[in-house]
């Protein structure tokens, strides 16, 4: 438990990074693993990089990649869970399934190194090619009921949302790379985490943020730096142009971003006095309107993440796995950029040196309208 110390200073034990294969720690292998750290991006896999020393051992094998014997421990294809574990309790960071075991052995023998790398287990569904129709205008399908059944022949749990109908669509590529195209069209997230194959648009009205980064608060801050950029750069709108149904006529329309704003004010240029800010996207070959809507509609809203903000947090201080794909409201940097964040990136570094959580949020808004305002004094101090 946390003790507190003089002039109000906390004491908190480090985190402890807990790392499982096939359900079981790896106990024996603690010594030797020297980093560990896991990659979380929203466009791609969550990724995790383990980096052990190594020695040679009495019957001239090594400790590391020969521990298993004939089984070895460390094998492709073998599941690998990382916890982090806090005075309050423990947290998942990823699971996975191992995907490479690299080893080194330089001219130095004592700089031997094994290194593991496990992806989440969205792998699963990047082992084969697939030649299917999923959809035909006689057994027309949603996207979601799709990925619902590809989710749910891997051993999967499926949270979607059903998405467009689907008149014609085939897939000749693996599940990964289809599923992804299909979120892309819907302007859906795609992401597996805990066993749970995630298909949906960006949870962004969810009240349950997750731990407040703090900046600047006293003995409370968590934030080591934290800096935000904002990029009026990008369109306000997207338009269409095509071939009206009839005649000749090219017909347009435009789209504007149509997400939950997180703050007060949305970032467009629509009062800085300037023509309208609209960028022209191609209807798609083959498109159906609906789906060509559906592209363009995506694209405005991915073009209207126009804060983009960089920092690193404290494990320790944190107290929490900081996730992507969800809500975190920043504390202590003023009015117009506190408030609340969508998590885009997070990359959890373990060493002898502590825990550091290295992050990237996104915003479509400005103006700080939580509950953590009121409260935002320098220093954390009243």
């Amino acid at each position: 438990m946390s003790t507190v110390m003089a002039q109000g200073e906390v004491f908190r034990q480090p985190v402890e990074c807990i790392v499982s294969v096939d359900d079981e720690p790896i106990t024996d292998l603690y010594p030797y693993l020297k980093e560990v750290s896991v990659a979380m991006r929203r466009d791609t896999g969550t990724v995790g990089t383990f980096i052990f020393e190594t020695l040679r051992d009495n019957s001239c094998g090594w400790v590391v990649q020969d521990t298993g014997g004939e089984e070895p421990l460390l094998k492709p294809w073998r599941k690998m869970k990382i916890e982090a574990k806090f005075d309050t309790g423990t947290e998942e960071v990823m699971r996975g399934y191992i995907k490479n075991v690299n080893v080194d052995y330089p001219q130095d023998m004592s700089a031997a190194t094994v290194t593991v790398s496990v992806q989440d287990e969205s792998i699963l569904l990047d082992r084969e090619h697939v030649r299917t129709s999923w959809s035909t205008t006689e057994d027309s399908r949603k996207d979601g009921d799709i990925v619902k059944e590809i989710a749910e022949g891997h051993q999967l749990t499926a949270e979607v949302k059903p998405g467009l109908d689907n008149v014609s669509l085939q897939n000749s590529t693996t599940f990964v790379k289809f599923i992804e195209e299909r979120a892309r069209v819907n302007g859906y997230e795609f992401y597996v985490r805990e066993e749970i194959l995630h298909f949906h648009p960006p949870e962004l009205e969810s009240e349950k943020h997750q731990a407040t980064i703090r900046v600047y608060a006293g003995p409370t801050t968590n934030c080591l730096k934290f800096s935000a950029r904002y990029d009026g750069h990008h369109p306000d709108e997207v338009a269409l142009s095509r071939a009206a149904e009839t005649g000749s006529d090219i017909e347009e329309e435009s789209f504007a971003p149509d997400q939950v704003l997180l703050g007060k004010y949305p970032v467009s240029s629509e009062s800085m006095g300037l023509d309208h800010f609209v960028w022209y996207q191609e209807g798609g070959n083959g498109a159906t309107t609906e789906e060509s809507n559906a592209r363009a509609q995506a694209t405005a809203n991915s073009h209207d993440w126009k804060i983009i903000a960089d920092g690193e947090l404290d494990g320790v201080v944190y107290g929490h796995v900081l996730l992507n794909f969800k809500t975190v409201i920043v504390d202590g940097v003023g009015s117009t950029y506190g408030g609340v964040y969508y998590v885009d990136q997070v990359t959890h570094r373990f060493t002898p040196d502590g825990y550091r959580q290295t992050f990237r949020l996104i915003r479509n808004a400005i103006g700080d309208d939580t509950e953590a305002a009121a409260s935002n004094n320098l220093g954390g101090l009243a």
